[in-house]
């Protein structure tokens, strides 16, 4: 879950999983807050530091911050990162395994 409103000149990632198994189709509520990623998955850091996902938390007034969950189909079962894998370098193997991808764009603001 990417955030690319917030006032950081980069955005800012909420949630990073990758290698869920091509099997999977959901999953279950609280997955990224209580570590219930399917066998297999890697919740890589985020920018909040954490391995796992933060919530959406925009400035008070800053306006409706897009928040954009992607899902990447690959030409690997294995994207070659781990948890301590920044967003930056999670992106890069992305964009070179990437046979096609599906967004979704949610929005919020305090």
């Amino acid at each position: 879950m990417y955030d690319p409103d917030a006032p950081t000149g980069s955005g800012f990632w909420h949630w990073i999983v990758v290698d869920i198994p091509a099997n999977v189709n959901e999953l279950i509520i609280n997955a990224g807050t209580k570590n219930l990623v399917p066998k297999g998955a890697i919740q890589s850091i985020t920018d909040y530091g954490i391995k796992g996902f933060g919530g959406p938390c925009p400035p008070v007034g800053h306006g409706f911050h897009q928040y954009i969950i992607t899902v990447y189909a690959l030409k690997t079962d294995k994207l070659g990162t781990d948890e301590n894998t920044n967003p930056a370098v999670v992106g890069f193997n992305l964009w070179n395994q990437t046979l096609a991808k599906a967004s979704i764009v949610a929005y919020y603001k305090r």
